[in-house]
């Protein structure tokens, strides 16, 4: 598989599910590395720059590189494998971490106290956002896909 050797190893580093990450890195980029959506995301896990840097800063690494760093496969997939370990930390799901990585973290935290979207608060079980809600179900099923074939 492509890039195999940097999510594998990303994936031991952080604790994560190796299917979630290629699932993520399919859904977002289709294995691009030069992908940019609409928004403005960049590189193989879709970061947006405001998180790239934000990371970078987090990981001590002083002032973010700019420009081309965020294409670099092995720095996106370590950033993006920073991003989805946090987001699994702060959010104890992957469905909610998912949704944090596509909607934002903001947006979770308002579902998460609001009973409409999470009745016991810790899950959220009606995704408001139509794009959230269709993200979350094909990189489920893409990881489901993913265990499948190459047995993770």
């Amino acid at each position: 598989m492509k890039y195999d050797v940097l999510i594998d190893r990303a994936c031991a580093e952080k604790n994560l599910d190796p299917a979630l990450v290629y699932a993520v890195v399919r859904t977002e980029s289709g294995f691009d590395p030069r992908a940019k959506s609409h928004v403005g995301a960049q590189g193989l896990m879709q970061l947006m720059p405001d998180a790239f840097d934000w990371i970078q800063m987090r990981k001590g690494g002083g002032e973010a590189p700019q420009g081309e760093a965020c294409f670099d496969p092995d720095t996106n997939i370590e950033y993006g494998t920073t991003m989805l370990r946090i987001l699994l930390d702060e959010f104890g799901s992957v469905d909610n971490a998912l949704c944090a990585y596509h909607a934002g973290w903001g947006s979770v935290k308002r579902w998460l106290s609001d009973p409409a979207y999470a009745p016991d608060g810790e899950t959220v079980t009606t995704i408001p956002f139509d794009d959230t809600r269709a993200y979350v179900a094909k990189v489920k099923k893409t990881m489901e896909i993913y265990r499948r074939l190459y047995d993770l």
